[in-house]
């Protein structure tokens, strides 16, 4: 690039460009609203936001001083090693899907280290979060910003966080998330007692409680349970090749987790599970506040929805370059990581700017009166 940019002075221009990325201060949250406002009417042509899906995504590393990298369970390896993990949160519809933050998750021994914070420039006020916690601080500062509310689609990574999911319905927004197949939930039917009589003596007992005969079961349990009759096959879009096609069901429960710590149940929500046909047993699982009359078809798509996700970082990363920087600071590791969203979406406007995605140039005119094409004995 310093090449193109000034062929007489390429090593100048190299580092220029490198204190750019590493060293420039420049706000990362400024320049990613001007690409959101530039990229998100692009999008919107073909429809509405649909959903907002938190991930994040892994930087496999050799060494240990790079910021935040640590022993931890790396995706694109698919297995416990050194890398560097960020959190984004994304909005999406059909048509395409756009990153609108990125952080690095910094683990505890990174946070709680102040020598290798201050080499490595973690701001100060920077403090550990979990993952999860970080995710809830994107859609709170996304809903800040104004953007158009939508449901939140996430993997069991970060669906079986019930602080997450909470906190997602303090804000008001629905979610499809999915969880393990040993969540707990309290099928139609069943729910926890009461709290106890109270004797006259000490604070009223307040607390819902279980025993032997009335606890919850895992979604793998309800699952197994359900007659044959309440699974349905569901095609929910076109695949590289065939259909996307499986069978489903969604029985309305009550999420059991710690609830013997409320003093009441919590709400109905969708528990949506999968079983292709052929498997031996049910394969995914999801929690949904979606309301009580979605279509199955239609929980089903959104929940699908977040294969977006795994596209985008395929393309961030192997066309775009996000796991290619090689620095070791806070500050260059968001930068790049920002530039190359902007690159992400430069190429979604300029897609949608090219048949079959564009609107036809010209429009086709409309056939005379009377009009017999060659060979019929008929006028169309």
């Amino acid at each position: 690039m310093a090449a193109r940019v000034a062929p007489a002075q390429v090593q100048a221009k190299h580092q220029s460009l490198h204190h750019l990325v590493a060293k420039a201060d420049w706000s990362d949250e400024a320049v990613l609203r001007v690409v959101r406002q530039q990229v998100l009417p692009t999008i919107e042509r073909h429809g509405a936001i649909r959903a907002w899906i938190i991930d994040d995504t892994a930087f496999p590393k050799k060494g240990t001083h790079s910021v935040g990298v640590a022993r931890q369970y790396c995706g694109q390896l698919g297995k416990q090693d050194n890398c560097q993990v960020a959190v984004s949160l994304s909005v999406t519809n059909d048509h395409a899907s756009l990153p609108i933050a990125y952080r690095l998750y910094l683990p505890q021994a990174w946070a709680n280290d102040p020598d290798r914070r201050r080499r490595v420039g973690v701001p100060d006020d920077v403090t550990f979060q979990t993952k999860p916690q970080i995710a809830l601080g994107q859609i709170k500062s996304a809903l800040q910003a104004g953007m158009s509310a939508a449901a939140v689609l996430m993997d069991a990574g970060y669906g079986v966080d019930t602080g997450l999911r909470d906190g997602i319905t303090e804000l008001g927004l629905c979610y499809v998330a999915g969880i393990q197949s040993s969540t707990g939930v309290w099928v139609p039917g069943t729910a926890p007692k009461p709290p106890k009589r109270w004797s006259g003596n000490g604070r009223p007992p307040k607390l819902i409680r279980r025993d032997a005969a009335r606890k919850p079961i895992s979604a793998k349990e309800l699952a197994l349970s359900l007659p044959k009759q309440q699974w349905h096959r569901v095609t929910w879009r076109e695949g590289s090749n065939t259909k996307l096609t499986s069978r489903f069901t969604a029985v309305r429960v009550r999420p059991a987790h710690r609830d013997y710590n409320r003093t009441s149940p919590r709400p109905e929500e969708w528990c949506l599970i999968e079983w292709p046909k052929g498997e031996a047993e049910p394969t995914k699982y999801w929690l949904s506040t979606l309301p009580a009359d979605v279509p199955l078809r239609d929980l089903v798509d959104l929940a699908k929805l977040r294969w977006r996700i795994e596209r985008d970082y395929q393309e961030l990363k192997q066309e775009l370059g996000l796991g290619h920087y090689e620095g070791r600071g806070w500050r260059g590791f968001h930068h790049h990581a920002t530039l190359t969203i902007a690159a992400y979406g430069f190429l979604i406007t300029e897609r949608s700017a090219i048949p079959p995605s564009a609107a036809p140039m010209f429009k086709t005119p409309a056939l005379p009166n009377g009009y017999r094409p060659r060979g019929s004995p008929y006028p169309t």
